[in-house]
């Protein structure tokens, strides 16, 4: 079997000669943006929330490592991912957690069986309800009577669903809606399906035959993230290097339609972009996102609000691998996007800004978010490295994970395997942290003595 990896990777620069073979903290800079992180490292089972002098103000603790992202809610609940599963892939979780703020389990919930396993991302609603995705197992003569070609074809393939949950009890949850990928479908490949159609003529839909390699782990959504304002979902298909936005607002009948819901679609694709190749539309030189992580709407009061903010890590690009922080800027008209018109800004780049100083790079996850200040945070996944960017692209705050695979560095240690799905900034006011006071305590990384004042 040919299993074909995309992996991602982040560049951004820091001085090497301050960085090299420490963890917690490195430097922090004039223009560092007060606030709080947020992250889960793959291989521990306990969440941290630091300052910006890298020193632990809380933790939650599980029984499981994360299976990528966690989310710390508005009252101060911890919503995370939870690797209980049988591993059906890297990436596979199967559990879902909610602890209060004293890391009190309130709920839980598992998907992972031979049919179904849940995977990478999470997204709360506004409702309380949780969206989820999820691989769900296809035979080989289910695949072939959707049009794959079975040349590129093993015994089964993981086909993509999101499942809105509304949690129960202790350990419950109602189904309350569902989306299918199998649903919107097409290919032309076998003009005896019923699916046959010109691919080229249909972007709402997506090529079953696309990605020419025997991979079970077919398309691979990485994240998921959710639209109140245009009530609409946002994903990320790395193998296809898409990003994809679907109607929320349909039933589960009419998603798996095509010409209901708020915007007359049904559950077919209302955008995509990122690789037009996949939709028979253009070549190579057309396609701009290569495997990337956490696209997201930006905020309402935040610079560039609206936009769609993505980490594109870049590997398998025409010149040479590298990552980049990009913008998507859909272009919309009566309530439809426009893909023949919407287009895309870098904001960072190592290769076009030829910014002076060392690299690091990331070979898998990784993320970007705007914050107030008109900074970026990034993380650079794979090496477990976090750094916010100024408006000049200037490094003006450096941390590395120190809690690895082998368990937590010294300050004078470089960890190894310490990788982060996703880390996420919070401001003081923040509403969980009301009536809350957050006490800095000590830095995770041992032997550390790193002088630091995070009021300033």
């Amino acid at each position: 079997m040919i299993r074909f990896f995309l992996f991602l990777f982040s560049v951004v620069f820091i001085p090497l000669a301050e960085s090299q073979h420490e963890t917690g903290l490195i430097f922090k800079k004039e223009g560092s943006q007060k606030g709080y992180v947020l992250f889960a490292p793959l291989h521990s089972k306990t969440t941290y929330l630091i300052d910006k002098c890298g020193k632990v103000v809380h933790t939650w603790k599980s029984n499981y490592p994360p299976a990528q992202s966690v989310y710390l809610l508005p009252n101060g609940d911890l919503l995370r991912t939870a690797n209980d599963s049988n591993k059906t892939f890297k990436g596979s979780g199967g559990g879902i957690e909610l602890f209060d703020w004293n890391s009190n389990l309130k709920w839980s919930y598992k998907i992972s069986n031979a049919l179904e396993v849940q995977h990478h991302d999470i997204c709360p609603l506004p409702n309380g309800n949780i969206l989820v995705l999820v691989w769900e197992k296809k035979s080989r003569a289910q695949a072939i009577e959707m049009g794959r070609d079975p040349n590129i074809l093993g015994d089964f393939v993981w086909s993509e669903k999101i499942v809105e949950l509304k949690p129960k009890g202790k350990a419950g949850a109602e189904l309350v809606w569902q989306w299918n990928l199998w649903d919107h479908m097409i290919q032309e490949f076998d003009s005896t399906k019923k699916n046959y159609q010109v691919v080229s003529q249909h972007p709402e839909k997506v090529d079953i035959n696309y990605y020419r390699f025997d991979d079970p782990d077919w398309f691979h959504f990485n994240s998921i993230v959710y639209n109140s304002e245009l009530d609409q979902i946002l994903v990320s298909n790395r193998n296809y290097s898409e990003i994809f936005i679907i109607d929320h607002s349909t039933t589960t009948l009419q998603a798996a339609g095509h010409n209901e819901g708020r915007y007359g679609q049904g559950g077919d694709l209302l955008f995509r972009y990122g690789n037009p190749r996949t939709w028979h539309h253009g070549d190579e030189k057309d396609q701009v996102l290569f495997g990337q992580h956490y696209p997201h709407w930006i905020s309402k009061g935040l610079k560039d609000e609206g936009k769609i903010l993505v980490f594109n890590n870049g590997y398998g690009r025409r010149s040479n691998n590298y990552s980049s922080l990009d913008l998507i800027l859909p272009e919309i008209s009566n309530q439809k996007y426009d893909i023949n018109k919407s287009s895309y800004q870098r904001l960072y780049s190592e290769k076009e800004q030829q910014v002076a100083g060392g690299t690091f790079f990331s070979m898998n996850v990784s993320s970007v978010q705007r914050l107030s200040s008109g900074n970026l945070l990034v993380c650079s996944g794979s090496t477990g490295r976090f750094c916010e960017l100024n408006e000049n692209n200037e490094v003006v705050w450096l941390y590395i994970n120190p809690v690895s695979k082998n368990g937590i560095s010294k300050r004078k240690q470089e960890p190894e395997l310490n990788q982060v799905f996703r880390c996420t900034f919070f401001p003081p006011d923040y509403p969980a942290f009301r009536k809350r006071k957050l006490v800095a305590l000590k830095e995770i990384e041992l032997e550390s003595n790193y002088n630091c004042d995070a009021d300033n």
